[in-house]
């Protein structure tokens, strides 16, 4: 029993922390670039499985496609609107290469690292900011989860007082400080927090906005649609720097 009480205030504090160290949308200031729609992408995170569905939905809807990607053989789409480049989101002149003429950025970018602290998500979001800003690259879209800073605790009992705490504290941990990186930047971006993912196939139905998800149930949304999402957040004429969560 007491170790379970233990558990239990661990496991809130931890939420507290999530909730005070994450990104918190009401702190973002209206971008100063102007607005353009954009025609050339780089994916980063494109072998995953919402990367996988970036880049084909991206390749459906037009745009050119650079994903960049450390194996390419996992990503075995045959397309003449994609490039794939070969690196490691660690590697400044890998993301260098990457960026040049591109209009925006979408980022599925993700590990299973879970079990050790890490800053992949974090240091490799801060390379992708900086050769961004070199290269005038304005716009951002990144996926993160629900969970952290103002949705904490909306991912539902099951993964706020058990998954999070036992499975994924270091992950989510170093996800706070990927989106606040991205929130101190001076680009248009999008952080995109998704409910628990599936492999569903695409409904093009989501809820998003600040207050999506549950604190008591966990709610899903496919990969599918989170693609689509995020692709939409780039279309947008709207103003960015925002955080919106997503669930089917």
């Amino acid at each position: 029993m007491t170790l379970l009480v233990l558990f239990g205030v661990y496991a809130v504090t931890l939420s507290i922390a999530l909730g005070w160290a994450g990104h918190w949308s009401r702190a973002g200031a209206p971008s100063e670039v102007p607005v353009r729609r954009p025609t050339k992408i780089l994916i980063i995170g494109a072998t995953g499985g919402t990367g996988r569905q970036l880049v084909a939905q991206a390749l459906d809807r037009g745009y050119t496609v650079t994903a960049l990607v450390r194996n390419p053989k996992q990503l075995r789409l045959d397309d003449s609107q994609l490039k794939i480049v070969q690196g490691d989101i660690v590697r400044g002149d890998a993301v260098d290469a990457a960026m040049r003429d591109q209009d925006a950025v979408v980022s599925a970018l993700g590990h299973k690292q879970f079990f050790r602290p890490t800053r992949i998500l974090s240091e490799g979001t801060r390379t992708i900011l900086r050769a961004m800003e070199a290269h005038g690259v304005p716009r951002f879209v990144c996926e993160t989860s629900l969970g952290i800073g103002d949705s904490v605790g909306r991912m539902g009992l099951y993964y706020t007082l058990f998954v999070i705490p036992l499975i994924l504290p270091f992950y989510y941990w170093d996800k706070t400080r990927q989106e606040r990186i991205i929130a101190e930047s001076r680009l248009q971006w999008v952080i995109v927090r998704p409910a628990m993912l599936t492999n569903r196939d695409k409904r093009g139905r989501v809820r998003h906005g600040q207050h999506v998800g549950s604190f008591v149930w966990t709610r899903t949304i496919s990969r599918a649609d989170v693609a689509a999402f995020m692709l939409d957040q780039l279309e947008s004429d709207a103003n960015l720097r925002t955080a919106p969560g997503v669930c089917g």
